[in-house]
């Protein structure tokens, strides 16, 4: 259980591919054997599916794995995942969504990717845009990401 702890905050589903590799199983049979499909094996460790308990159980039962480290390492990711929603933004209701017109504004990573955002804002922004940046970021922080020269071209989420 405490090798899996290492894990916390990542898909489940990554943790099991990772599994099924070192033992050299294929998710199609290992499906099989636990009497699941393999397209929802696959969705899993592809990490567009949750693990839900009953499911998490018959794995941990055929790989031998320690009951509930499944369950408990789906549950650290799903608190990642709600700690994620609650993180701080700049106030939306400034900035105009045309600026993202190439992105999800929702899915933006606002500290992961403050450079290219201020970037983006104080070369496209209006006043208020740039005013709203400078309270959200800091003064210090918009003027080191502005002086910056090894950003690279934005990257945000692409739209679903």
């Amino acid at each position: 259980m405490k090798s899996l702890l290492k894990y916390k905050g990542i898909h489940p589903g990554i943790v099991l591919e990772r599994e099924l590799e070192k033992r050299s199983l294929k998710k199609r049979p290992f499906a099989l054997s636990i009497g699941e499909s393999a397209q929802a094996i696959n969705n899993i460790t592809n990490g567009k599916r949750k693990i839900p308990v009953a499911l998490a159980l018959k794995i941990e039962k055929e790989l031998q794995l320690e009951e509930g480290s499944i369950v408990i390492l789906q549950s650290y990711y799903d608190i990642k995942l709600e700690k994620d929603k609650m993180k701080e933004t700049p106030k939306l209701s400034v900035l105009r969504r045309s600026l993202f017109w190439d992105t999800d504004i929702d899915r933006i990573d606002w500290n992961r990717q403050h450079k290219a955002v201020i970037k983006r804002v104080f070369e496209r922004g209006n006043d208020d845009e740039k005013n709203e940046t400078i309270r959200f970021y800091g003064k210090r922080k918009v003027e080191s990401a502005l002086k910056s020269t090894t950003t690279q071209p934005m990257k945000l989420h692409k739209k679903s």
